[in-house]
């Protein structure tokens, strides 16, 4: 058998890759990892954290108006764009540094370069020449801007984080989780916003009930929603950029961000020369064990184009480890993921959407909406919540569990583990809720709404207490 410089060489140190070699060093394997641009990956350095970073910095600027309503005598003064920057690159640079160190601790090899296979275990990383015997590929996604013209002028959604200054007019262009998140934060640092999307409704693939509601949500705090639409030609003026849209509407603003969805990025990895081609959108095939036509080659997280978010990178990063190094061979579920979305009010949601679990048979609907206490209090427009439970009628199993509401994430994450366990309706009903907050909604739900997935479905109806 050929000695190789490693057991395992990973390319990438995102979430993903640096948790996939931590755990198989701890296995006693030797382990490298190259990272040609930031430690911690698009989360940590332009993705979810400063992102979140920013959304609560939005959410201070609501709360100081919804102060008076409760007595306080809080006047709302401008934002200082430069002091929510730099903590925010402090905290990033903290946590990025972080990545590096676990590495090093965990005996980690770590290269700052870019890998390129030579050929199937061997590889050039920044000049250098190094084999392994299995190579993990975990590079990530990136942005892409629309094929249109004028689209340089745009901004990519890593800019936002580059920005010295707040835009005070601003077009967000797609009505993906991305596109809205960053419509809301902008919108509640001072900006106006517009988002523009091509669908009626944003967030395709999500929970229509959420997506309805969050829209409602949006316009209802100053944002306008511009559905059935595309911007077709960007343009230079003297003090703004001009935006054209098919329906040959035209808007100037200061900003335009391209939020059109994110492809993997496999650009300059010499994998032909690995003997490994890409599917049809672009991603690396892998198969149950996340293995490609190499293999001895694996891929996980954004550049398969599987489920593309960053705890399932890592989960599918630790489980490999454990599968190729350790004594207790794995797989990570790609069922029953939560998530959440930091729009303004944000959502969670776990499970099938209405429409994916009625397409597999009776379901019963259970929705409520109503306005959460703080803002019975507040009258903030638009502040309600949703939830929504979707129960498989044979078997009585909850397959859905969706919430737009204040706190949806951290509501969620519980909910995810009874989804995921396989609670029942039952299992809710009997749970003591938690009074008075808006969580307990989700185990006081028992009129059903609606049942889906039948024809002709009875409108109302009663659950088993």
């Amino acid at each position: 058998m050929t000695a190789h410089d490693y057991d395992l060489f990973v390319i990438g140190g995102g979430s993903g890759g640096v948790r996939c070699a931590r755990i198989a060093a701890g296995h006693g394997a030797r382990v490298a990892v190259a990272e040609e641009r930031f430690w911690g990956g698009t989360c940590v350095n332009v993705g979810c954290v400063p992102k979140k970073i920013m959304v609560n910095a939005a959410e201070y600027g609501q709360w100081i108006e919804d102060a008076a309503a409760f007595g306080w005598q809080v006047s709302k003064g401008a934002h200082d764009w430069s002091v929510l920057k730099a903590a925010r690159d402090a905290e990033v640079a903290r946590l990025s540094g972080i990545y590096g160190r676990m590495l090093q601790g965990a005996g980690v090899t770590t290269f700052d370069a870019r890998a390129t296979f030579l050929d199937a275990h061997t590889l050039d990383v920044g000049g250098q020449r190094v084999t392994a015997g299995r190579i993990v590929i975990a590079t990530g996604g990136r942005a892409t801007r629309p094929d249109i013209p004028g689209a340089e002028l745009g901004l990519m959604s890593d800019d936002l984080f580059t920005l010295e200054a707040l835009p005070k007019r601003v077009a967000v262009v797609g009505a993906g989780y991305i596109g809205l998140e960053f419509a809301c934060l902008l919108r509640g640092l001072g900006a106006e916003v517009e988002v523009i999307f091509r669908g009626d409704l944003p967030l395709r693939g999500f929970d229509r009930d959420l997506r309805a509601d969050v829209m409602e949500a949006m316009t209802a705090q100053g944002i306008t929603m511009t559905a059935g639409t595309k911007p077709t030609r960007i343009s230079e003026m003297e003090d703004c950029k001009l935006v054209t849209l098919s329906t040959d509407y035209t808007r100037e603003v200061d900003a335009v961000f391209f939020c059109t969805g994110r492809i993997p990025n496999v650009q300059g990895l010499g994998l032909e020369a690995a003997g490994i081609a890409l599917d049809q959108r672009g991603a690396i095939p892998v198969d149950e064990d996340h293995a490609t036509g190499a293999k001895h080659i694996f891929a996980i997280g954004d550049v398969t184009d599987r489920l593309n978010l960053t705890p399932m990178a890592t989960a599918v990063g630790h489980a490999l480890a454990d599968t190729l190094f350790g004594n207790n061979p794995r797989k990570a579920s790609y069922d029953n993921v939560p998530t959440a979305v930091f729009t303004s009010p944000p959502i969670g949601t776990v499970g099938l959407t209405e429409e994916q679990a009625a397409a597999s048979g009776p379901v019963d609907v259970y929705v409520t909406r109503f306005t959460p206490m703080r803002h019975t209090i507040s009258k903030r427009e638009g502040r309600k919540t949703l939830m929504k439970l979707l129960v498989d009628q044979a078997s009585q199993r909850v397959v859905g569990a969706h919430m737009l509401g204040e706190d949806a994430a951290e509501i969620m994450q519980g909910i995810g583990i009874a989804v995921a366990m396989g609670a029942t309706k039952a299992d809710f009903d009997r749970t003591i809720g938690i009074h008075p907050t808006a969580a307990e909604e989700f185990v006081t739900l028992r009129t059903r709404t609606r049942v889906a997935g039948v024809p002709e479905a009875p409108a109302h109806g009663y659950a088993a207490e």
